[in-house]
């Protein structure tokens, strides 16, 4: 287990239950960035990749 796992763990406990967009999402994205500009890059990879996630189906 990754020490993210813990913070993926409380996520859905948390908010498992909930329906967001990605919009919301992607919102929640820029204000963590905007508080912790030092997760930029990180953020910036997680955001590609999950734009980017069907692409494979695609081809």
């Amino acid at each position: 287990m990754y020490f993210t796992d813990r913070g993926i763990e409380e996520l859905v406990t948390r908010r498992g239950e909930e329906e967001v967009s990605l919009t919301w999402l992607a919102e929640r994205l820029r204000e963590f960035v905007d508080l912790n500009p030092e997760f930029e890059i990180p953020v910036e990879r997680l955001a590609t990749w999950l734009a980017r996630l069907d692409d494979d189906e695609d081809e």
